[in-house]
């Protein structure tokens, strides 16, 4: 399978020469849909599986993309650095404190470098998601999809998904009262078998058809991505044990 990496208009030049050197380390990935491809101007939900699932879907994934990322990642150097050091190696990754420090040293300013070009979404946790929702919907209408990775990632990234936040649904929801029924596509990576199953799409009209709560939609979504990351699928693309249920959400 080859490795040549996906080039983004979005993207600083520089950066899509920098992207060459990571395919040294990110394995193209089999893309496995159950419905059809993903249009432009979607959402798109994934596990997280620390940084395997977002760069496999920047690297290799042949759509116009724009991610979430915590704003922290965003902010510059000194607000990375901390963000990097306490909550992703230490709280999410379980790396001891003082070896995360150290680590972060080298690798923070080289993540700086690579968030600059990545040009991220920054997600808020206060009234400053406003704007959060505003760009992601500006992204959506100039047809690029939004990818979320909405898990509560609070014991680390688990193979079986115990939460999503429901900013993605919020996303959906001002989409939807901004006149588009914004189309969902559900997927999870298979890290173990470099599998990344992409649902078929639920438009948000159907998903708030069937659900009352904002808490509800999140909890379909998520019993969803649970589900793709039991399929057993061969390296066909078959599935050989329907386990987590082929059938889509709706």
């Amino acid at each position: 399978m080859g490795r040549k990496i996906v080039s983004r208009s979005n993207r600083k030049p520089w950066y899509e020469q920098f992207k060459n050197i990571m395919t040294g380390r990110y394995k193209k990935p089999q893309f496995i849909y159950l419905g059809d491809e993903i249009k432009e101007g979607s959402i798109i939900i994934s596990n997280h599986e620390g940084t395997d699932g977002p760069m496999s879907l920047e690297l290799y994934l042949d759509t116009p993309i724009r991610m979430w990322g915590a704003h922290e990642m965003n902010s510059g150097l000194k607000k990375l650095y901390k963000y990097q050091t306490e909550v992703y190696y230490h709280q999410k990754k379980h790396w001891n404190l003082f070896l995360s420090r150290l680590f972060c040293l080298i690798a923070s300013p080289l993540t700086n470098l690579f968030y600059k070009g990545l040009n991220l979404i920054s997600t808020y946790k206060d009234a400053r998601f406003v704007k959060t929702l505003k760009e992601s919907h500006k992204a959506i209408e100039n047809k690029e999809s939004v990818v979320v990775f909405p898990e509560d990632s609070t014991k680390g990234y688990l193979k079986e998904l115990e939460g999503f936040h429901c900013g993605v649904v919020m996303l959906a929801e001002y989409c939807y009262k901004k006149g588009i029924d914004v189309p969902i596509y559900v997927t999870y990576f298979k890290i173990d078998t470099t599998q990344y199953v992409i649902d078929t799409p639920i438009n948000y009209s159907q998903l708030a058809s069937v659900c009352e709560t904002r808490e509800e939609m999140a909890g379909v979504l998520l019993d969803r991505c649970n589900k793709l990351g039991k399929l057993e699928i061969d390296n066909a693309g078959n599935i050989i044990n329907d386990e987590g249920n082929a059938q889509a959400i709706a």
